[in-house]
């Protein structure tokens, strides 16, 4: 089974202790709402899809994503096979008070760089919303990011997954990264830890070669990036904690409450009965 699926449950501090948080950045003079975050100790980290949902599924690391959010004091627990309530409460302490659906996803992420092979703004985004007017250039995340799922909602639907760290995986340790890798071929399955979103999005006119809804579902990494390094790099699996804020997707309800059966579908390649 690739995913276990907790009770929402109310987590979180006053969003004024929170390091953690979503938000909208004040408007520009004469403009309509101002971009959508997600800030770090209060400083925006990442910029988000825009509110219409006829724009851009979009992650866009900022100049304030330097740093990670993991807890050594829980290191340790983040080994079972079950959702461990003191790590959802832990977790919980870097976070706004609201609603979070707890996920407990078996991944194998792939790590992609931008404009390189298998990068979804590259590709499957630029087939349905075309190139930046502006630009003339495919949104850019700036930074890389593992891929690790997908699968068709429907025939007018496709949902991808994606695992977005705090901080390039350059950044990382090489020892322990290599550390968990022989860890994991030896069998070990270690856990990573994430707050996600679900964001719909859907341009509001057809002017593409594949006119479809796509469903973004980013797990933004709080705990793990040298395990899902080690992961793609030795073609393992990890297990993921996500932690869906159910109050800042781009999502309706409905949408959030069908999240749970599609990932535990097989993956699917879009336009194609070929799994991933």
């Amino acid at each position: 089974m690739n995913v276990m699926v907790g009770d929402p449950r109310r987590l979180g501090v006053p969003p004024s202790e929170a390091r953690l948080r979503f938000e909208a950045e004040p408007p520009k003079m004469g403009s309509g709402p101002g971009r959508r975050v997600l800030a770090i100790d209060g400083k925006p980290a990442f910029e988000l899809s825009f509110w219409c949902g006829t724009c851009q599924f979009l992650f866009r690391r900022l100049e304030d994503a330097n740093e990670k959010l993991s807890l050594e004091s829980v290191r340790e627990r983040l080994t079972g096979q079950l959702l461990d309530e003191g790590v959802l409460d832990a977790f919980g302490t870097l976070l706004p008070e609201g609603d979070y659906l707890p996920l407990l996803l078996r991944v194998e992420p792939h790590l992609v760089v931008p404009a390189q092979e298998g990068d979804y703004f590259s590709h499957e985004q630029v087939a349905t919303w075309g190139l930046d007017a502006f630009w003339g250039l495919p949104e850019y995340p700036h930074t890389p990011y593992y891929r690790t799922f997908e699968t068709a909602v429907d025939d007018e639907a496709h949902l991808y997954e994606f695992v977005v760290p705090m901080v390039p995986p350059t950044w990382n340790d090489r020892e322990r990264v290599e550390e968990y890798a022989e860890q994991m071929e030896r069998g070990s399955v270690p856990t990573a830890v994430a707050v996600s979103t679900l964001d719909v999005c859907l341009p509001a006119m057809d002017r593409s070669t594949d006119y479809y809804t796509h469903w973004g579902l980013t797990h933004f990494l709080l705990d793990g990036h040298h395990k899902l390094e080690a992961a793609a790099s030795a073609g393992r699996p990890v297990q993921l904690l996500s932690l869906l804020a159910l109050g800042d997707c781009l999502a309706e309800a409905g949408d959030k409450d069908r999240l749970a059966a599609l990932r535990s579908q097989p993956s699917l390649i879009r336009g194609t009965r070929r799994a991933r």
